[in-house]
């Protein structure tokens, strides 16, 4: 049983033996102490003064002598008002540290036998560009979640729905048609996903001029000239083509796509994310398209007087939505309630979650009614984990324009970054080139992690290369050189020495630096549970920066090595062994790496 719950139990039981009466689940709340007063667990008292019928200050009072009396853990309390402060027992404090120090798992929570799987679903690329910065933060977002929930004791199943389907694949295939003469990824030199993305932006640059030249003749306006741009024409024919199986589009559509997974595969192993399936939109939108007709048999749907298919849904105070064109194409909503029927009979999940940017937010509101009034049995088991947009000191991203920040791009210059202000700063001395190699690649990503996860996701962020790979502050290479300190303390120490050390740690006194680090060690579990119900790695991010600064304070002001007393000098050391696990497994979490040797 954890404290928490041993001691709101013994305070449950005093307040029946003093009234009779058991309060209700949730009357006792207990929280952490905070920092400008003495105790390190505090009871809200104000919710349980009506049963007692005394102040405040005399429940306070009467609750704290009762429990010094009643739980062993409890050394003694202080009451400040409301709050009852509890200060818990140097053995207590001990014994969570060595019921923990060989934990390589500490914090994590076993899995759950046979419980139903949390579907995740991130990155969602199309097939006519290579990842930007945007798709980072969706797929480092994705990830993380998925390792959070992991770690809390979930199944979790990590899915991707790949959008090679639709106008816009069809830009870069009429792009390459006319203008390509048959440049592959081998006769170029280019990465497949970079290629296919060049021609989507010929095709705008194309378009903008045909669209100029028709406002310019004609006086239109420019959505109408877009309209009427005979590339945009061609570009639609082509997707008609496509959707009616015609062999020579279907075999176009092919080759690109097969250069922009293999280069899509590269840019997702380099950055250390991974799914267990990969959906495609091609294959769902049929299956949705099935659906809205059957809907549309049950009357569910309704189809107007242009044979497009719609939902009404007035009952939610929401617009009517197409599902089906006019001509019988799907729009995406009809592949999204396609895909999310396939992942149901696939893994009959608990919850399925979109990881998807925040202009998406009325599309995924309008998923779940739409399922609804279909009486799917898991309308209400889609979450969206709507993020905000990634933007540069110079503004916004435009796919069009080909004024993205490309995802592979950013990775070499970060690993370029950490490479010159770890050189500068002498952290290499006796590495290897290949060791260098993996050390400037590990601070690199980890640095783009951190800064990017460390925001909550609900915000819009602002990314700066050169404040992310940072050794001071509230970055990733300040966490990872805290944890290759702590490192080093232990080899200079010996294997012996750290298996030995537990057999002091019964008979020290802590100083108040230890006892904080404790403190701060002992929230982890907590905390990584908390971020698992939020879906915030962010949680996590801001966490594990206060413990590095927490432990690098402790460094600071107590020796650990060159403490004279060796029964002190052995539970520092353990206290240092159980902080590395910590931020290994946190860190771990967001999925950064870090390094032994700095």
């Amino acid at each position: 049983m954890k404290i928490e719950e041993k001691i709101i139990s013994a305070v449950s039981g005093i307040i029946k033996r003093l009234t009779g009466v058991e309060p209700e689940a949730g009357k006792i709340v207990i929280q952490k102490t905070r920092k400008d007063f003495r105790g390190d667990l505090t009871i809200v008292v104000f919710p349980i003064v009506k049963l007692l019928k005394r102040s405040p200050e005399e429940v306070a009072e009467t609750i704290g002598r009762a429990l010094v009396e009643e739980v062993e853990e409890v050394e003694e309390f202080n009451a400040v008002k409301g709050f009852l402060n509890l200060s818990l027992t140097e053995r207590y404090w001990l014994g969570f540290l060595e019921e923990n120090l060989k934990d390589d798992k500490f914090g994590y929570m076993p899995a759950k036998p046979n419980s139903a799987p949390v579907v995740v679903e991130y990155s969602s690329p199309n097939t006519n560009k290579p990842l930007h910065l945007g798709h980072i933060r969706n797929n480092l977002l994705g990830y993380s979640v998925s390792r959070l929930l992991e770690a809390s004791g979930k199944s979790v199943k990590k899915v991707n729905l790949v959008n090679d389907r639709g106008i816009h694949i069809c830009k870069s295939m009429l792009a390459w048609i006319k203008y390509g003469n048959g440049e592959t990824p081998e006769s170029s030199g280019k990465k497949g996903d970079k290629l296919v993305g060049d021609y989507y932006v010929r095709f705008e640059s194309e378009l903008r001029r045909q669209v100029a030249a028709i406002m310019e003749s004609e006086g239109a306006g420019e959505d109408e000239a877009r309209k009427k741009a005979p590339l945009m024409l061609e570009a639609q024919d082509l997707l008609r083509k496509w959707e009616a199986r015609d062999g020579e589009v279907t075999r176009i559509w092919k080759m690109m796509n097969s250069w922009v997974y293999e280069g899509f595969d590269a840019t997702y192993k380099r950055l250390g994310v991974d799914f267990d399936k990969i959906y495609y939109e091609s294959d769902t939108y049929l299956l949705g398209r099935d659906i809205v007709l059957e809907g549309l048999e049950k009357r569910v749907m309704f189809k107007k007087e242009d044979n497009s298919v719609w939902v009404d849904l007035s009952a939610y105070k929401l617009d009517d939505k197409l599902l089906l064109r006019s001509d019988g194409t799907s729009v995406y909503m009809t592949q999204d309630i396609g895909t999310a029927q396939l992942r149901y009979d696939d893994f009959e999940p608990e919850k399925m979650v979109y990881v998807v940017g925040n202009e998406q937010n009325h599309h995924f509101n309008v998923l779940r009614r739409v399922l609804k009034k279909l009486g799917k049995p898991y309308a209400d088991a889609i979450y969206h984990l709507s993020y905000g947009m990634v933007e540069l000191p110079d503004g916004k991203m435009k796919s069009r324009e080909g004024t993205v920040v490309d995802a592979d791009d950013l990775m070499d210059e970060m690993v370029t970054t950490a490479e010159r202000i770890t050189g500068e700063l002498g952290k290499t001395s006796g590495f290897d080139n290949e060791e260098k190699k993996w050390l400037y690649h590990t601070i690199g990503l980890g640095a783009l992690k951190y800064f990017i996860l460390k925001v909550d996701p609900k915000k819009n962020m602002l990314f700066n290369p050169e404040e992310s790979v940072d050794f001071n502050g509230n970055t990733g290479p300040f966490i990872q050189y805290t944890y290759a300190r702590i490192c080093s303390v232990l080899r200079k120490a010996g294997s012996d020495r750290l298996d030995n050390a537990p057999g002091v740690l019964k008979d020290v006194t802590l100083n108040e630096k230890e006892k904080q680090l404790l403190k701060s060690l002992y929230d982890f579990p907590e905390t990584l549970r908390e971020a698992a119900s939020e879906l915030s790695p962010a949680r996590i991010a801001n966490y594990v920066y206060e413990l590095a600064r927490e432990f690098n304070q402790f460094y600071h002001d107590c020796s650990i090595l060159n403490e004279p007393d060796t029964r002190i000098s052995d539970m520092r050391l353990c206290l240092s062994r159980l902080t590395a696990v910590t931020i290994r497994n946190a860190m771990a979490l967001l999925g950064i790496d870090v390094p032994e040797r700095m």
